[in-house]
């Protein structure tokens, strides 16, 4: 994929800063209510999901502790290799607590797949998904994300954490990366 002629504002905007704002906030009333008075870890994926993450929790209106994974599957390729690497894993005990796993993108479905069967290996109360964008245009793993901000169908997307390369991750809105605007 080569974009380095061309600006992010030539490529078709998918979601505004405003609507994924919107959005988020309605996530985490969504897991206030549904996790009220239990003990949270939310474990965000990195380096994706650290913008939605942030904007997440700050939606939440109780204590959760916060922790990070990073794993890798896609390198500096536009598609996933398949194979997946852990690079870190959680540094806080979550032994009986309830983790929701927060992740940006779930594509082929294998990193978050592969991340739920890990923490359900640990003695922990439950795991529970969340992501930004639930997008099936490439699914190999059979996974269903508990929850969900956007359903979209087809589409490299760049911008809120999502990137090529490891760049594009600061734009406030999502553009798609297969459509010229």
């Amino acid at each position: 994929m080569d974009i380095s002629e061309k600006k992010i504002t030539d490529y078709k905007r998918e979601l505004s800063g405003g609507t994924i704002e919107k959005r988020v906030a309605l996530l985490g009333e969504e897991l206030s209510r549904d996790f009220e008075d239990m003990e949270v870890v939310v474990v965000g994926v990195l380096n994706g999901a650290f913008i939605f993450m942030a904007d997440l929790v700050r939606q939440i209106s109780m204590p959760v502790e916060l922790d990070f994974v990073r794993v890798a599957s896609y390198g500096g390729r536009s598609f996933s290799s398949g194979e997946i690497s852990f690079r870190k894993d959680v540094d806080l005990p979550v032994d009986g607590k309830h983790v929701i796993l927060v992740e940006d993108i779930v594509d082929t479905g294998r990193t978050l797949s592969w991340l739920k069967k890990h923490f359900e290996r640990r003695p922990v109360a439950s795991v529970s998904t969340c992501a930004l964008i639930d997008k099936k245009e490439r699914r190999e793993v059979p996974l269903n994300v508990d929850y969900v901000g956007f359903r979209l169908e087809k589409g490299f997307l760049v911008g809120y954490g999502l990137d090529f390369a490891e760049q594009y991750r600061n734009y406030p809105d999502i553009y798609n990366l297969d459509h010229p605007s």
